[in-house]
């Protein structure tokens, strides 16, 4: 009886957590904000950059991109020769899927899931790139003072210049 109760329990358990995950149609407002939930589309991406041991950049197709942030920290991703997304689906997406690298020491790390995905735009990666050392941040070049006429100073008090 024990028993049946549990699994009961379970299943309760999973379609309550199935209930509460996104649906494919939810979107983002309007607004140009940024979902940290966002989904890739694993056919469409076509590179990566990688930032630190937890933080990537990924490119898609369309000019897209994504900043990746794994749940932990990824040992020798930095230096790994390749990175292959882990799903069940099309869908790359945060909290249910992960990735798998090489690095460098041919053994199998395992699946290190993905803590969150959220949609970049242009100015947003430059300042990911910048932030982590991947790229110079462009030198803006400060306008020459200016001789500017102004009214003179005129010292009222005498005893202040003795």
């Amino acid at each position: 009886m024990l028993l049946k109760q549990l699994f009961i329990l379970f299943i309760s358990c999973f379609l309550l957590a199935c209930a509460s995950a996104p649906e494919d149609n939810e979107t983002v407002a309007d607004d140009g904000g940024s979902n940290s939930n966002d989904c890739i589309h694993k056919p469409s991406i076509r590179g990566y950059i990688v930032l630190d041991e937890q933080n990537l950049i990924v490119d898609a197709s369309s000019r897209r991109s994504y900043h990746v942030v794994l749940r932990r920290k990824a040992y020798g991703l930095q230096s790994s020769l390749f990175i292959e997304f882990e799903t069940t689906t099309s869908r790359v997406c945060a909290r249910f899927d992960g990735i798998r690298y090489d690095d460098g020491m041919s053994r199998d790390i395992g699946a290190i899931r993905i803590a969150s995905i959220r949609e970049l735009g242009q100015e947003d990666k430059d300042h990911l790139l910048i932030q982590y050392g991947r790229k110079k941040p462009e030198i803006e070049q400060t306008p020459a003072p200016q001789d500017v006429k102004g009214a003179e100073v005129e010292e009222l008090d005498e005893a202040a210049r003795e």
